[in-house]
């Protein structure tokens, strides 16, 4: 009996062993799985064209993402509490292919690849999950075809290209359609913004194709009155300026370094205008400036190009930012961070981020009608509140709001532009 009752506890402890183990592997199982079904990323696979090489612009894109993965992630800012952005995973030839002109990334109109590299480096607010997302990015460059004799980029492929984005994304996910686009979010960073002309009377003829009218645009081109290429859900931003060309200059003249020059402008400046298309470039406004204060020693205008003419900017107390084809230009941007007052000729002209930057306290603004004023009007100026300009002026929050960093800080100007998305919520099919 004594025997029997020993086999019998033996296999009673054999079974207990083998239950615990069952038991453990199971909850092991369960776990794993629960994981890999929660944190899968959803990329767009099915939309990748067969064949297609990782290039070398998508690493250079890419790796400064790839490099931090591993660093302790930023916080989700409170200012935007569970916001969240989902990227839609392009075949290369939307997006990555195009860097391989170094220029792509760094001219006046590369606010569509900061954003983008942004965002992909802003990892509490972006997402994974389409389904938890309330805004959707599509990054399509269209600024970066410099294949014309001027050197200027080209945007006559933008409307295709584009409408062959959307056509994937809708045929690969069900997002576009839910919402024909509305949560949907498309950087236009040139002269008319979604209508993708630099001459307006063209821009206007053109407008804003059908298939971008119910998303969001973020655009350099901006008014205060109606014009058909604002006729839509829009954000206007700065144009981009590379944050170390500001930095590098700055190192070399201090902000608070000799001012010697009162007055500066360099650009174009027709003597004769030419008529293109029935329009003369800038409304005239360069050229009078040009016939009035050329020789004027209070005025150093240049008519140009010179590789280092920030150094010009951080040596003047007045910077003149007259309109050319479109009302905007990125001397607004190079004048604020270089501590030099704008000077704003463009009737009409609607300024990037108004709750961030204070224009009316930074910057002049003349009438177009008025340009033949400026010399006293700028006399003036000195000698009234001048000191209170520069003092609102030289404060290092108003230069950040407009300066694009590869990782978004607090106050930049992608922290700006999610600022003005969170306000539209309203437009989130997961919020309604």
């Amino acid at each position: 009996m004594r025997t029997l009752h020993k086999g019998r506890q033996s296999e009673k402890s054999l079974f207990f062993k083998y239950y615990k183990w069952v038991l453990w592997f199971s909850f092991t199982l369960y776990f794993l799985t629960s994981f890999f079904i929660t944190n899968k990323p959803l990329p767009l696979s099915k939309a990748r064209v067969s064949g297609s090489k990782s290039s070398l612009a998508s690493r250079v894109l890419f790796e400064s993402v790839n490099k931090t993965r591993h660093k302790s992630k930023p916080k989700n800012p409170a200012a935007f509490k569970d916001l969240k952005i989902f990227i839609y995973e392009l075949p290369s030839e939307y997006n990555e292919d195009w860097l391989s002109n170094k220029r792509c990334s760094n001219h006046l109109f590369a606010s569509e690849v900061a954003i983008h590299r942004a965002l992909m480096n802003t990892y509490d607010l972006r997402t994974f999950d389409p389904y938890e997302a309330d805004f959707f990015f599509v990054p399509v460059y269209v600024s970066c075809n410099f294949s014309t004799v001027n050197g200027f980029p080209a945007i006559g492929h933008a409307r295709s290209l584009i409408s062959s984005a959307i056509q994937l994304i809708s045929s690969n996910y069900p997002f576009w359609n839910r919402t024909q686009g509305s949560d949907h979010i498309f950087v236009a960073s040139h002269d008319y913004g979604a209508c993708f002309h630099a001459m307006e009377d063209r821009a206007i003829d053109d407008g804003i194709p059908d298939f971008m009218k119910n998303s969001i645009i973020l655009q350099t081109f901006g008014v205060n009155y109606k014009h058909p290429c604002q006729d839509v859900e829009h954000v206007v931003i700065p144009p981009y300026i590379p944050p170390e060309s500001v930095r590098n200059t700055l190192e070399k003249y201090p902000l608070t370094g000799n001012r010697d020059i009162m007055v500066f402008f360099r650009g174009k400046m027709e003597v004769h205008p030419k008529n293109v298309s029935g329009k003369f470039y800038g409304k005239k406004v360069r050229t009078e400036i040009w016939r009035r204060y050329n020789g004027d020693q209070r005025f150093y205008l240049q008519r140009q190009r010179f590789a280092g003419y920030q150094s010009e900017i951080v040596r003047s107390v007045f910077c003149l930012c007259p309109l050319g084809w479109a009302p905007w230009s990125p001397r607004l941007v190079e004048s604020v961070a270089l501590g030099c007052v704008p000077v704003i000729i463009a009737d009409g002209i609607q300024l990037p981020f108004p709750s961030a930057v204070k224009w009316s306290e930074i910057s002049l603004t003349v009438a177009e009608r008025d340009v033949g004023k400026l010399g006293r009007i700028l006399e003036h100026v000195v000698k009234t509140n001048f000191s209170t300009i520069l003092k609102n002026l030289w404060d290092p929050a108003v230069s950040k709001a407009l300066l694009f960093n590869d990782h978004m800080q607090e106050g930049d100007a992608t922290w700006q532009v999610l600022e003005s998305l969170y306000k539209k919520l309203d437009r989130s099919y997961k919020r309604s």
